[in-house]
């Protein structure tokens, strides 16, 4: 397809398109001649991923540029491949090595994987932001006055690790190592808010089940 097919079928702008290309943001097209080039579905199915990180996840061009860098990187084996993609996305801030509450969360988070008995993922606490967004939040409860610990947190780990079965479930149904790493990006900017949607809707059926809406 032309530029102008690219657009209208993804609803993008030519301008906006011609300034992803010139970002790296989208693979140069097949080129027929000195002033046109081809596109195909795989053009298409790139533009709608950067779309969505951009004006869904508002996520700034550099870091989405990042990130698709990982998703390109077929050198990378699939569990490095995929977290290096996720793990540029936007996240909380580090937590303070000297923060009191930020040592004690770390190792109640620990424990928790010990518990859990998720070795791979005990593996990974150096450099997995997502262990680290764990200390923080959980640091920030103790702070409060809350001491959510391992026991207290199992229960809803494991409901996240039957998330991530039926997650990665609907990663490997996609075709291409590209686009299965493309999918679990899209997962983490899409499906994420949704699982907090559908979370905050059961609070209020359960809410309302209990006390009624008086």
């Amino acid at each position: 397809m032309r530029l102008a097919e690219l657009s209208e079928r993804s609803g993008v702008s030519t301008a906006t398109i011609k300034y992803y290309l010139r970002e790296g943001l989208l693979p140069p097209g097949h080129q027929v001649n000195a002033t046109t080039a081809e596109y195909d579905e795989e053009h298409l199915r790139r533009l709608r991923l950067v779309r969505a990180m951009i004006q869904v996840g508002r996520i700034p061009v550099a870091t989405v540029r990042e990130v698709l860098g990982h998703v390109d990187d077929d050198s990378l084996g699939r569990t490095i491949r995929l977290g290096a993609a996720l793990w540029a996305l936007p996240r909380l801030p580090e937590p303070d090595a000297e923060d009191e509450h930020v040592t004690a969360a770390r190792t109640e988070a620990d424990d928790l994987l010990t518990a859990l008995g998720w070795t791979n993922a005990r593996l990974l606490t150096s450099i997995s932001p997502a262990y680290r967004s764990l200390v923080v939040a959980v640091a920030a409860l103790r702070r409060l006055g809350y001491d959510w610990g391992a026991e207290l947190l199992a229960p809803y780990a494991e409901l996240m690790h039957r998330a991530a079965v039926l997650d990665l479930d609907f990663v490997e149904s996609r075709e291409s190592e590209a686009e299965r790493v493309e999918t679990a990006v899209l997962g983490a900017i899409l499906i994420s808010p949704m699982l907090q949607a559908l979370h905050r809707l059961a609070q209020e059926e359960e809410s309302a089940r209990r006390y009624g809406f008086e």
